[in-house]
């Protein structure tokens, strides 16, 4: 089985007044994509993330959530719901569009355009090794966690 390729650099504005560039991020993490701050399924995968984190960190593995929001709003959601992990701001799509996270989704009836729930295992050499696409929020934080217990990244 060959490797799967190496993800393009990409940088992204990220809370707590920093920036996340991947070519300089040298351990392995998840991102995860998520439709819109401080709205229900978002917050619950956001809690869920958040009370694992420890895990995730004893297994030398960070975590990154990913939203069209403005920094302004990641950082009101970062706090209210006390995320240890940062919030990358992707308000012109550029990386949801390199994801292919964009989906046209039913909302109320109404044809909209929005990200689909998906999270993304990415290994100390820039590659995808696993992903969830369509995610339903319930036992997602702890099955990301079990892969990357799992896997050798």
């Amino acid at each position: 089985m060959s490797e799967p390729p190496v993800l393009p650099d990409f940088e992204l504005a990220a809370t707590g007044n920093q920036r996340f560039k991947l070519s300089a991020y040298p351990a392995p993490f998840v991102l995860y994509f998520y439709p819109k701050d401080d709205t229900p399924g978002c917050t619950v995968e956001g809690q869920d993330f958040r009370d694992l984190h420890p895990e995730f960190l004893n297994a030398k593995v960070a975590v990154f959530g990913v939203s069209r929001d403005s920094l302004a709003s990641h950082e009101k959601f970062k706090a209210k719901f006390g995320f240890p992990f940062e919030l990358l701001s992707d308000a012109d799509e550029e990386l949801c569009q390199g994801f292919g996270v964009i989906k046209m989704k039913n909302m109320y009836g109404k044809q909209v355009r929005g990200i689909e729930r998906s999270t993304f295992v990415i290994d100390r050499n820039g590659r995808i090794v696993r992903e969830w696409r369509g995610v339903r929020v319930p036992g997602h934080a702890q099955e990301v966690l079990d892969f990357v217990r799992s896997a050798r990244l």
